[in-house]
């Protein structure tokens, strides 16, 4: 599968500058930042969250841990949210390699909530829909795109 044509139409329609980076087969965040040589401080990594019936975008560092309790705070949620299966969600991503979901929630119709120490590096990187390429934007550009809620939601791993 190639990049998502949805995040790359719509990159192209917002006339926004980015980097696709291909690299060889990686399944974890943390692989595909050290195959395309970029920083885990800067890959984000996709964990898809359900709090009831509704599914969230958890977005952070491919070097950190997502804090369950921190995220509900954030989301000013009464329900504890929790990992989602695969199996839940892999229809909500048809253009997507499974695993390799671009946090870019606001075309799939799902909320997303940022790290806070993503937003405090001029550019992120992030999986482009397939194991093998990444896409590289600038982070203000990012954020004006999918206007996340950014809030403290890790810790180290």
């Amino acid at each position: 599968m190639a990049v998502a044509k949805r995040v790359k139409d719509y990159l192209d329609n917002q006339g926004i500058k980015y980097e696709i980076v291909t690299h060889t087969p990686a399944f974890t965040a943390q692989d595909a930042a050290a195959v395309s040589h970029i920083s885990g401080h800067a890959v984000a990594k996709v964990v898809m969250i359900k709090m009831g019936e509704q599914f969230a975008m958890a977005v952070l560092p491919a070097s950190r841990r997502l804090d369950m309790d921190a995220l509900q705070i954030a989301m000013r949620s009464p329900i504890h949210p929790r990992l989602a299966q695969e199996r839940e969600f892999e229809k909500i991503f048809p253009d997507c390699d499974l695993g390799a979901e671009p946090p870019f929630g606001n075309l799939y119709n799902i909320p997303v909530i940022v790290d806070l120490s993503l937003s405090e590096d001029p550019q992120i990187a992030f999986n482009a829909g397939t194991h093998r390429e990444m896409i590289q934007i600038a982070w203000k550009d990012f954020a004006q795109l999918v206007h996340p809620t950014v809030a403290p939601i890790t810790f180290e791993a």
